[in-house]
């Protein structure tokens, strides 16, 4: 009710099922916590409605294939918010990959990590992004879900990956650090390191070819970097000021037939696929 009377909405709801159910809802937006995803899909599904959900799409790939066959069986379409596939710096990324300015690719590392949040240290009041039973895990899954997803759209999805979880801090019940190795169909490989107990942060990707690097960051503006023997070319993109409106524009053109949308439920459901694997490893201990 707050939120409908702050942004001048006429219509608000305090039950789901009624708002999904207004024949005056043409599509469904579900921004919830993962834990609900799947039911909300499912709910949307049954209403004839196409859905629009957050990422990560569920909590696990097993939740995904759960949804993903909803929308098939309904014959509605399903979206999910990994909206880095429409921005300008991620689209540059993807174009120097597609036109070789790197020549071919061999492999990607990532590197994530970030000091602990405040809010993180009060067992008694955790955030739900560290709760395995809302989230399904903990900031890896919540943070490197968008960097592994824009690597499934710049690179080809990926077809084995393993890794290891631990909880090293015991500050809440999800994992805090995961390491782990990929390898996508086209046989480039991939090592990725994601710590949240650190004393600082460092967020940066390397795809790495055989004629030069890409390197970036994913959750920052600062600017792409393209790195050959002539030497080291910048690119800067800042961010839309409604940072999901370029991906929900192409949904709108997929369902107005004016175009598609590069993240499904398909390409969503693989990136959870991936951060099963590489939590299926060292279970985290309290």
């Amino acid at each position: 009710r707050d939120y409908a009377q702050r942004h001048g909405v006429p219509r608000w709801y305090d039950d789901a099922a009624a708002l999904i159910n207004d024949p005056q809802v043409d599509a469904v937006y579900i921004a919830t916590p993962p834990n609900s995803h799947r039911e909300y899909t499912e709910l949307a599904a049954a209403a004839g409605k196409p859905v629009y959900v957050e990422k990560p799409m569920a909590r696990n790939a097993a939740e995904c294939r759960t949804m993903l066959d909803a929308c098939q069986a309904a014959g509605v379409p399903l979206f999910v918010a990994y909206y880095r596939r429409a921005l300008a710096r991620f689209l540059k990324i993807k174009e120097l990959l597609d036109s070789e300015a790197v020549g071919r690719v061999r492999f990607v590392t990532i590197t994530l990590y970030q000091p602990v949040h405040n809010d993180e240290r009060d067992p008694d009041n955790l955030p739900w992004r560290v709760l395995p039973e809302i989230a399904g895990g903990g900031r890896f899954v919540d943070l490197a879900a968008h960097m592994l997803d824009f690597l499934d759209y710049a690179l080809g999805p990926i077809a084995a990956a393993q890794g290891f979880a631990a909880n090293q801090a015991g500050l809440y019940p999800a994992e805090d650090i995961v390491s782990g190795t990929f390898t996508f169909e086209s046989g480039v490989q991939g090592t990725g390191l994601w710590c949240f107990t650190t004393y600082n942060a460092l967020d940066r990707t390397e795809i790495v070819g055989d004629q030069g690097k890409i390197v970036y960051s994913t959750f920052d503006d600062e600017p792409v970097q393209l790195i050959t023997g002539g030497g080291t070319t910048e690119f800067a993109y800042g961010y839309p000021a409604h940072i999901q409106q370029p991906l929900i524009q192409t949904v709108v053109d997929a369902l107005t037939g004016a175009g598609d949308c590069p993240s499904t439920g398909q390409s969503a459901a693989r990136t959870s696929w991936v951060m099963d694997q590489m939590l299926a490893g060292d279970k985290p201990e309290v």
